[in-house]
């Protein structure tokens, strides 16, 4: 435990370097694998999420008009849908989702790397592994992590208004009316950074498990697990505590 962290906070201080301070060295890396790692990771989770979101968003409000109904208070389901989904579902499903995906893809992609010598071979022609493997893939995680939750949000939103429509009878205009009135921007702010910072834990935890994998494709399968079950309960744990800060 104590040599798995120690590693994560090498890889940790290595990727601070080579974001800040080696591309005013002239040392930056490649835009072109950034954005082939932005479609690998955030486009195609696109119809994944989307289908996820839209289950939720609907199984939410039936939950909640069910619950509702007998107190007579169906009118509280659009905000009681728009709100959890940005505070609190929107943000950890997506992460979810983007490390059963993703996550486990980057920790096998290098611990492959790493067991059949691929790394070693970066470093003897001169080329950094982290300018070259690490950067696109903690750019590209950063960055589409949030966006995925926006179209979550919406989506959640759309599979709550079928419900809110075709079920309760209520108007379009009434369900986005009521589902904006308890989500202030405040609200949206703080979903966004909590993606941010799961896919900063998510992206760095398998990176640095994949970094040091050993034992050939067993460890592999291994390793790939591990990144699995370290992140998700990374995530899990993160969302507490910045629920606890900003809502609590």
């Amino acid at each position: 435990m104590t040599v798995a962290f120690r590693q994560y906070l090498d890889l940790c201080g290595s990727l601070l370097y080579w974001l800040f301070v080696a591309p005013c060295r002239g040392r930056g890396w490649r835009m072109g694998h950034t954005f082939a790692q932005i479609v690998r990771i955030g486009v195609h989770a696109v119809p994944m999420t989307s289908l996820t979101a839209l289950t939720i968003g609907v199984v939410l409000a039936m939950q909640s008009a069910a619950q509702l109904a007998k107190m007579g208070a169906t009118v509280f389901v659009p905000g009681l849908v728009s709100s959890s989904l940005v505070r609190e579902l929107a943000p950890l499903v997506t992460a979810v989702i983007v490390i059963g995906r993703s996550g486990s893809a980057v920790t096998a992609e290098l611990g492959t790397m790493k067991v059949s010598e691929e790394i070693e071979a970066l470093e003897v022609m001169a080329i950094s592994p982290m300018s070259w493997l690490i950067i696109p893939r903690f750019l590209a995680m950063v960055i589409m992590l949030p966006l995925l939750t926006v179209f979550s949000i919406y989506v959640g939103l759309a599979g709550g208004w079928l419900i809110g429509h075709f079920s309760l009878h209520m108007s379009t205009a009434y369900f986005v009316n009521h589902a904006l009135h308890y989500v202030a921007l405040r609200d949206v702010g703080i979903s966004m950074l909590k993606s941010s910072v799961f896919g900063v834990l998510i992206v760095t935890i398998a990176s640095s498990i994949g970094l040091n994998v050993s034992g050939g494709a067993e460890g592999v399968g291994l390793a790939t697990t591990r990144s699995v079950v370290v992140c998700l309960l990374s995530v899990f744990i993160a969302n507490a505590l910045l629920t606890a800060l900003f809502f609590f």
